[in-house]
């Protein structure tokens, strides 16, 4: 009979940890690529935070399913969580997305991840930050209007600023250079490394390995 107990309080204990590790929000991930949705707008520079996460599920065999403001897929790796959201609302409205989901899943804010284009950083050029202004980007700036912060990570991929004066929406709208294009898979490769050390290593440790490269 008290053998009987033992087991019983045991495997009670043992699924107490799982619904623990399970629900627990710092193992939990909210990774938000930045873009606009429709075919005109896929291979655009403006759509790198899609093209990221697209190359991602691609290359993990994961699949994006569309809910509540956004197209979403589920990433699991060393016993991290990774929710992949690509926001349907346009690019102006991102924030609403990350909000949304956020709440929903009960993700901290340092465990949110959103990925732009940056026009200040040369081509290819990979930088994460954990705060900052929203440097005129209309993403960023509808994520910091809704969190009210400017204190979340964020993951900047360089596109440059190659372009004439008065022509920086058509060169963000714009798409990739045959050059560019060629380049973009090792740096797509490279940005799905960074993902999954923000999960497992830290944004600290990911700041150290990553900018820069």
């Amino acid at each position: 009979m008290l053998q009987f107990f033992r087991k019983l309080l045991s495997a009670s204990h043992s699924k107490a940890s799982l619904i623990i590790e399970e629900t627990d929000p710092m193992k939990k991930f909210l990774i938000v690529g930045l873009g606009n949705i429709g075919s005109e707008y896929e291979n655009t520079r403006h759509n790198i935070g899609f093209k990221i996460l697209d190359y991602f599920a691609k290359k993990e065999g994961l699949t994006f399913k569309t809910d509540k403001l956004g197209d979403i897929t589920t990433y699991r790796f060393k016993g991290r969580t990774f929710i992949f959201l690509k926001p349907s609302t346009y690019m102006n409205l991102s924030g609403k997305a990350v909000r949304y989901w956020m709440t929903k899943e009960k993700i901290p804010i340092e465990n949110v991840l959103i990925i732009t284009d940056d026009l200040n950083l040369e081509f290819g050029t990979i930088r994460v930050k954990t705060k900052g202004s929203d440097g005129g980007h209309n993403g960023l700036k509808s994520v910091q209007a809704l969190l009210n912060t400017t204190k979340y990570p964020r993951f900047r991929f360089g596109i440059s600023a190659e372009f004439s004066k008065g022509r920086q929406v058509n060169y963000v709208l714009g798409e990739w250079t045959s050059e560019e294009s060629n380049i973009l898979p090792e740096r797509l490769e490279k940005s799905t490394e960074l993902i999954k050390s923000f999960g497992t290593a830290g944004v600290s440790n990911t700041m150290n390995s990553f900018n820069g490269k």
